[in-house]
């Protein structure tokens, strides 16, 4: 089964602790097509310029994402800059070119209109609930938001999530969404909102899944060095995705879920290893099995088989 993955695309300059370089592939939809694709096919929406790297294509192309739905816009390619502070769970946005990515609206390629797995990635909520308007009954539907989405498009977002089979957010955005301090308050708020499930991503203290009378807490794979923390929530979402349209089930189970949490946690400590997503060229299979099982036993998920 297919993943149908639309966000942004773009070119990053990332200045952390460690190092800075300019150019990088970015965009949340680079980050979740990529990570996907290491457990399904992928079909991937988004526009680039004409300035768009042509190795950044060759790249997708390896990882076996079809690009069919690769708009090329006259025009030069989103771009956002970004410095990490010294604990690394803080930035800030030095500069954004919004560009081609100012006007984007998805259009799906008329294949792509039945895909059964969808991950909306982090771009407007009126453009998320776009994509879905051209599906023909999805499966299952993956929403990942962001606070200025909360803050500029709350109404929006609330006729979303009518829709979506899942969201995921980070905790700060949880608890700006409901006002509530609690994440488990926060979960459970947002579920009577319309999603089935949630999950709330809390960076390096791991995630949490919410489900109708189910919950996971899944911890983060522990890691002695990061180097560039950014589009970790977006490998995450990918990974999740991609992980669940490879099991092809009639139906998700919150087991099938639990798993999907850990290896989105895998792949996403992966990511940050290395800029952008040059430790996702040399991943393997083996490898990400290999830390999913180191993550098992850390965290004593024993159910999870």
């Amino acid at each position: 089964m297919s993943v149908l993955v639309v966000g942004s695309i773009g070119l990053d300059t990332v200045k952390t602790p460690v190092a800075e370089h300019a150019d990088l592939l970015g965009g949340s939809a680079s980050y979740a097509a990529v990570s996907a694709s290491f457990f399904s096919a992928v079909n991937l929406v988004g526009i680039v310029g004409e300035d768009f790297p042509k190795p950044h294509v060759a790249f997708f192309e390896r990882r076996k994402i079809d690009l069919c739905g690769l708009q090329v816009a006259q025009g030069k390619t989103f771009r956002w800059s970004g410095e990490y502070h010294t604990d690394l769970n803080t930035r800030s946005t030095r500069s954004i070119e919004l560009n081609v990515f100012e006007h984007f609206t998805p259009t799906l390629p008329a294949d792509y209109n039945n895909t059964q797995y969808v991950l909306l990635a982090n771009i407007a909520p009126s453009l998320q609930s776009h994509v879905l308007d051209q599906m023909t009954r999805p499966r299952f539907v993956i929403a990942d938001t962001m606070d200025l989405w909360i803050n500029i498009a709350k109404d929006d977002l609330l006729a979303l999530l009518k829709r979506v089979d899942m969201l995921i957010l980070n905790d700060g955005e949880a608890r700006q969404f409901t006002g509530e301090n609690s994440l488990i308050k926060a979960g459970k708020e947002i579920r009577k909102l319309g999603p089935k499930y949630v999950v709330i991503k809390k960076g390096e203290h791991g995630a949490l899944l919410f489900g109708e009378n189910a919950f996971f807490s899944c911890g983060a794979y522990p890691l002695e060095e990061i180097h560039d923390p950014t589009g970790a929530g977006d490998t995450f979402a990918g990974g999740l995705a991609g992980y669940l349209a490879s099991l092809n089930h009639p139906e998700i189970t919150f087991a099938a879920l639990r798993k999907a949490v850990a290896y989105g946690t895998v792949l996403a400590s992966y990511n940050v290893e290395a800029f952008s997503l040059e430790r996702m060229r040399t991943l393997t299979q083996a490898d990400i099995e290999r830390r999913y099982e180191a993550l098992k036993l850390l965290s004593h998920f024993d159910s999870l088989n």
